[in-house]
């Protein structure tokens, strides 16, 4: 059961600051791709339906910590892993390199909510047939 995930990310020129260098907001958008890809891989999506509900997977929080700078067309390497899955959400940690330098390190948390127009928002346990293809990272996996 994976409770990891890596995929790869260009530097696009969209993405740097007047300085060159990829801008820090830019990271939320890295960990969210990295994310989704990462649901992709199980089969699902951050946005889908379930048991006539419309689902998806809200952010609680969010937070990045910025290492080294990196520029247009550099390739970064991000590792998710499963930090915590609980029966409700997940917490992701993210780390970014490139070319084994540690270049910043996130976390995001999310909830599983139906998001049907016109209801409020509510958090619902993480449906079996996702929750068992996922395990949270051993503490020695860390």
């Amino acid at each position: 059961m994976p409770y990891e995930f890596r995929t790869k990310r260009q530097i696009e020129f969209s993405d740097t600051d007047m300085a060159g260098i990829a801008h820090f907001s830019r990271f939320f958008v890295f960990m969210e791709s990295a994310e989704h890809e990462f649901l992709r891989s199980l089969g699902t999506s951050v946005a889908t339906e379930w048991e006539g509900n419309k689902i998806g997977w809200p952010r609680l929080s969010a937070s990045c910590e910025y290492l080294n700078p990196v520029k247009f067309e550099d390739t970064l390497d991000i590792h998710l892993t499963v930090s915590r899955k609980g029966r409700k959400s997940m917490t992701y940690e993210f780390v970014f390199t490139k070319d084994d330098l540690e270049i910043a390190r996130g976390q995001m948390r999310t909830v599983y909510c139906t998001c049907n127009p016109g209801e409020k928002m509510k958090a619902i346990p993480i449906p079996d047939y996702i929750a068992n293809q996922i395990e949270e990272v051993g503490a020695n996996d860390r």
